[in-house]
């Protein structure tokens, strides 16, 4: 038994095929395998070079299953959701074809666990099927969500509770019944599906998603104890989830070159990048950035750019643009780039983010509150302005700006896929300010360092990141006996 207890516990990690979901898992999985795990990840053949370059220099495995692009009705050779055309009337149809598509990954899947039987499975919550595909060999299966106990809560809540339906319009506030803190939605901060009360492939997806989790071993959180302990609490003990908080795990491995090149090929040189910060005073710069799904309209991007020089503020913006705005730059208020020179920089395209959010120049970070931009803001102990556009970014900025108390609303209200709601530049030039400048401030800046220190710690060993993973380790070796 002793001899069998030494064996390294073999883990197969599914990430579903779009950066802001590959990234994490692949943190996570080198967290795994830093305790003596041995990991592998599965994709498909199309995604193997960026997975390849992420791990290099890790011992961990790749297993490829075929992606079945064209039996699904997409393009040969679309195997990355970021690479769906998302814009225009078949925007949602591409991604209905690309989440059925991924449906059909059931069977190689499974043949891959008969062949390999790893001794657990940590699948994206994408694919709800794999709960099954993995019970038919006696293989638990972890969820990975990608967002933190919150949201998680907020889903489950407003699944339980249905308290939306109880408002007379869509701008009525109501209490997130069950939920701890009191905290409080409109309609229109709700997924489309659930605000028309209607069933698409979308919202049976998300069904499947929530059923397939109750069936599952239980939940992997990218998220520390500190951060929002009294969610992490009630979905353990009030909801009776089983879930281990093992983040942030992109403080897995913290160095210089891996921030500059984690994600996609950035378009600045890192040298640039770093050259204009360490131009700039302390906590002087402020970053904004959307992630890799949003695509502001020009008319947005016009706002922002107009906000952001009416606020004076020292900053680096990311622009990710549109089919509409790639061949022009209408977007732009004329003189604009030459006003500006010195005092901002624009980077067209993907950005060194976690390097530039990390330099001590950078005191504020706008962003779209995916969970991913969240950890990276917290980690490196940034307060935000924060601007949701979809998915459960609405509940992520109830945690920044009302539960931790280290960020200022843009005033986003509306729930609106890639594009989000409209915010003129007024808006902007006074939510930039109010993060940036004055007493206010510095309270929220001073509470997002402490928050900082406190992720470190977590992750650290003894604090209460490293410890539920060794717990979680040692669970999935006790029952693998």
């Amino acid at each position: 038994m002793d001899s069998l207890a030494k064996e390294h516990l073999h883990i197969f990690f599914f990430p579903y095929m779009a950066h802001g979901h590959m990234i994490p898992t692949l943190y996570l999985a080198k967290l795994f395998t830093s305790r003596g795990v041995k990991a592998s990840i599965v994709t498909t053949p199309l995604n193997v070079p960026y997975i390849s370059k992420a791990i290099a220099n890790t011992e961990i495995g790749i297993r490829t299953i075929k992606f079945p692009a064209v039996e699904a009705g997409l393009p040969e050779g679309c195997e990355n959701a970021d690479s769906l055309t998302t814009q225009g009337s078949d925007g949602r149809g591409m991604v209905q074809k690309f989440m059925k598509a991924t449906t059909m990954l059931q069977e190689p899947l499974e043949q891959l666990l008969e062949e390999a039987r790893p001794d657990c499975i940590v699948s994206d919550m994408f694919f709800p099927w794999s709960t099954d595909a993995a019970a038919k060999f006696g293989i638990p299966r972890l969820v990975f969500h990608g967002t933190g106990f919150l949201s998680l809560c907020v889903i489950e809540c407003l699944r339980l509770y249905e308290s939306y339906k109880n408002v007379s319009s869509d701008t009525e506030p109501f209490v997130l019944t069950g939920l701890p803190g009191g905290l409080k939605l409109i309609k229109n901060q709700l997924p489309d599906f659930m605000r028309d009360n209607v069933e698409t492939e979308f919202s049976r997806m998300m069904n499947f998603v929530q059923e397939s989790e109750l069936k599952s071993y239980g939940v992997v959180v990218n998220s520390f104890y500190e951060l929002e302990s009294a969610y992490a609490d009630y979905y353990r003990n009030e909801l009776g989830r089983k879930a281990w908080h093992v983040g942030p795990v992109l403080l897995c491995n913290r160095n210089s070159e891996h921030e500059a090149h984690r994600g996609k090929e950035a378009a600045i040189d890192e040298l640039e990048c770093l050259k204009w910060l360490y131009s700039k005073k302390p906590d002087s710069v402020i970053y904004i950035c959307f992630g890799s799904k949003t695509n502001f309209k020009a008319s947005q991007l016009k706002e922002i750019a107009i906000g952001l020089e009416a606020s004076g503020q020292q900053f680096i913006w990311v622009v990710r643009r549109g089919r509409e705005e790639e061949e022009t730059e209408a977007w732009l208020p004329e003189g604009f780039e030459k006003r500006i020179e010195g005092k901002g920089l624009i980077i067209r395209g993907w950005a060194p983010q976690v390097l530039i959010l990390n330099h001590e120049s950078v005191g504020g970070f706008v962003t779209h509150c995916g969970w991913n931009s969240i950890l990276e803001g917290i980690s490196a102990g940034v307060p935000m302005v924060t601007w949701p556009v979809s998915a459960e970014q609405f509940y992520n900025e109830k945690l920044v700006t009302e539960v931790l108390k280290i960020g200022v609303a843009v005033g986003a209200k509306k729930w609106l896929i890639l594009y989000g709601d409209f915010v003129n530049n007024d808006a902007v030039e006074k939510a930039v300010s109010r993060l940036m400048v004055g007493e206010e401030a510095e309270e929220m800046r001073s509470r997002a360092k402490a928050l900082g220190e406190k992720a470190h710690k977590a992750v650290e060993v003894g604090g209460s990141s490293y410890n539920d993973l060794n717990a979680l380790i040692d669970e999935l070796r006790l029952h693998r006996y």
